[in-house]
């Protein structure tokens, strides 16, 4: 059975562990921990505002994580989705939970919009955030304070105000 919990930075070697071996061994992404600011300090980056990081933990490993970074006026930004690939699918339902967890305290903490960027080529999480009601927009939408990241060139809105959850 899978836990669900914010994180502390006690748990950043954990979470730096399964971001990385996805990030660079899976998906072959050409980023270090260093290059990650959240990586480092995940308190400072994440709980600023109403922000929010969740762990998924099965038998205390972390096996999938998602941020919320409070970008102020009423904008989260979602950030590091990331699930062990013994994790993924309808079986463990970890995406789907982890989603669930973040929109939750995205409705309960005021949040107006939920956005966020990734890559074209990750096929699967973008049927993924379409599947769960975020709509692609083009870079040119969004609004000026929003924090995109360099490897990022597709992105997705979804609102959250007087949405169900």
């Amino acid at each position: 059975m899978l836990e669900l919990r914010p994180a502390t930075n006690a748990d950043l070697e954990d979470i730096a562990a399964l971001v990385l071996s996805i990030q660079v061994d899976e998906f072959n992404v050409p980023i270090t921990r260093e290059d990650q600011p959240d990586l480092q300090d995940l308190e400072a980056v994440f709980y600023q505002g109403k922000g929010v990081f969740y762990i998924a933990l099965h038998e205390e490993r972390v096996v999938g994580t998602i941020g919320l970074l409070d970008a102020g006026q009423g904008l989260g930004v979602l950030r590091k989705m990331f699930v062990a690939a013994d994790y993924r699918g309808r079986e463990w339902g970890t995406a789907m939970h982890l989603l669930d967890a973040l929109m939750n305290h995205a409705y309960l903490n005021g949040f107006e919009t939920i956005q966020l960027g990734t890559q074209k080529r990750l096929t699967a999480a973008c049927r993924f955030y379409e599947k769960h009601g975020f709509v692609e927009v083009a870079a040119e939408e969004l609004p000026e304070h929003f924090p995109i990241m360099a490897v990022d060139d597709t992105f997705f809105s979804r609102a959250c105000r007087g949405t169900s959850i």
